[in-house]
């Protein structure tokens, strides 16, 4: 394997891809530490929201961002790239006439944002000339001026750059030490300073801290060339470097004896294991296809839940308005209206924007709305779906669910996923009880490449790390799995969840949504779970 074709496959292009995904100005990193003074935020809200009412706009609300990003990529004993950002600027969205309008500003003047005001209003009278319908507001009472913090204990951009950089290289080290011919680590840092107001009476002040710290291990057969890789088994969360303290008291030890991690991880620990293990798939024998019994740790079921419950439960999507981006929703309104079996009865799946260190988590989302956590899928039932304001009413929902998002103060707010999560079983169980009740089955850790279709019904899904299962115990390592799922048939095929000593948070750092495309931040809560007689392909064969 060519190092130019590892660079391509492993983590460095998605570490391009992220960066490109964050614009700004390149800052300084002591820059990344400063916060701007929340009664100039006040008074450039006020001063928009007052020339929108000026210009004809029955509804303002005013979002004012300083959003900041560093990202530090390395390879074997290099630092790669050290990136800082700032981006920093006002949006205005309006109601005139009955339509939206939406105009944004970098020019942090009062006469700056009341152009943006105005502008947003003429957009908005613009758009009403094809509108059918006005817009209906959810009402959604002021709060006055309220703050929300982020529950960090250690502010990541307080660390220095050099300790940072050094904690990767000593992960690469520890990974090259274990048997592994390439490593990639990265770090991605992320602080949302955002301010809110609206003419309903609010004036919102958060500050979301966000951390996510990948890494990709590579092993090489040099006689043949053939390569195997695993990736790291950490999860992004909403929390401060704290994360990366490695806490022996937030590690898990499954019934194969693979670590993975809960609200602290250990880098160069996962790091060597990942080394050991793509080295182990090397020789690993192929899966033979056929129905299996699965069993599937929080690592890899997140990435299921996000694509065939997350995203099919969107209005928008089950409306059809959201459809140019990855599609619309196999869910409909008489689905919810009907109480669809969406799965079995160990299936419930709520939404939640509470959960203290997930991505999701903040105290009012980009509509004013005060955040909450709520049923989808209850005992196998579809009970809900994820509403905003301007969707509520279609519902017959009183309020929004609080799930409206942007990821920069020059992108308009609309309708995001949630943290969407799997409950715990309340009866007693473990992993490794699960596992002892299976004939033959497959144990599958850590998320993969996958494919899902254009309504989110038939998929397939990969994996990190595989195990046979045969009559109750762990077997040998295996490769090339893949299982094939149609949605509501693999969801009905559950047949167990392990309780909450299990539950694990995982989730996506950039899910895409929307055109223009805008990514946000989402976290997804499991346990390992069990489904009966799922079909299982295998990838080398399938690609010849």
């Amino acid at each position: 394997m060519l190092r130019r074709e590892f660079l391509a496959a492993s983590g460095l292009g998605l570490g391009a891809a992220l960066i490109a995904a964050f614009p700004g100005r390149a800052i300084a990193a002591e820059a990344l530490q400063s916060t701007m003074d929340v009664a100039l935020k006040k008074r450039l809200a006020d001063t928009a929201m007052t020339a929108a009412r000026g210009a004809g706009a029955s509804y303002c609300d005013v979002r004012v961002g300083r959003y900041l990003r560093q990202f530090i990529v390395t390879r074997e004993d290099h630092v790669e790239n050290v990136v800082n950002t700032e981006s920093t600027g006002v949006g205005v969205r309006v109601i005139a006439n009955g339509a939206w309008g939406f105009a944004a500003t970098n020019d942090m003047t009062p006469d700056g944002v009341a152009a943006a005001a105005r502008q947003a209003a003429a957009i908005a009278k613009a758009n009403s000339k094809a509108q059918t319908r006005p817009v209906e507001l959810a009402p959604t009472p002021g709060v006055g001026e309220v703050s929300w913090r982020a529950p960090i204990v250690k502010n990541a951009f307080d660390v220095p750059v050099k300790d940072k950089a050094d904690l990767l290289l000593g992960v690469n080290a520890a990974a090259k030490g274990a048997g592994a011919d390439f490593i990639n680590s990265i770090l991605f840092l992320v602080n949302e300073q955002k301010y809110f107001a609206s003419t309903d009476g609010s004036y919102i002040d958060q500050d979301v801290h966000r951390i996510w710290a990948p890494l990709t291990a590579v092993a090489v057969d040099k006689k043949t060339g053939k390569f195997r890789s695993r990736a790291g088994l950490s999860a992004p969360r909403g929390l401060g470097f704290e994360y990366l303290d490695g806490k022996a008291s937030d590690k898990h030890t499954l019934p194969n004896g693979v670590i993975v991690y809960g609200d602290s991880y250990d880098m160069k620990e996962d790091a060597a294991a990942a080394a050991r293990q793509a080295r182990a798939k090397l020789t690993a024998p192929s899966v033979k296809p056929g129905k299996y019994d699965l069993v599937l740790d929080p690592t890899n079921i997140w990435l299921t839940i996000h694509e065939s419950v997350g995203h099919p439960t969107e209005l928008d999507r089950v409306l059809g308005y959201e459809a140019n981006y990855a599609g619309t929703s196999f869910v409909s309104l008489d689905k919810v209206r009907d109480r669809f079996q969406y799965g079995s009865e160990h299936v419930s799946i709520v939404a939640d924007k509470l959960q203290p260190g997930s991505l999701g988590a903040v105290g009012y989302d980009d509509e004013g709305v005060k955040t909450k956590r709520w049923d989808l899928i209850r005992n196998g039932k579809l009970v809900d779906l994820q509403a905003i304001r301007d969707q509520a009413k279609l519902l017959g929902k009183p309020a929004s669910d609080g799930c409206c998002y942007a990821d920069n103060w020059a992108s308009v707010q609309f309708q995001r996923m949630p943290n969407v999560s799997l409950e715990p079983g309340k009866a007693r169980m473990t992993p490794a009880e699960m596992i002892s009740k299976v004939e033959n089955g497959i144990y599958i850790i850590g998320d993969g490449s996958f494919s899902i279709d254009q309504q989110r019904y038939n998929a397939q899904f990969g994996g990190q790390l595989f195990f046979e299962i045969k009559n109750g115990k762990v077997g040998q390592q295996i490769e090339d799995v893949a299982y094939q799922i149609r949605t509501p048939e693999f969801w009905n095929a559950c047949a167990g969840v392990c309780d909450a000593r299990d539950y694990r948070l995982n989730g996506s750092f950039f899910d895409g949504k929307g055109q223009p495309a805008q990514v946000s931040a989402v976290s997804h809560g499991a346990v390992t779970a069990r489904f009966n007689g799922i079909n299982v392909i295998n990838t080398a064969r399938s690609l010849g």
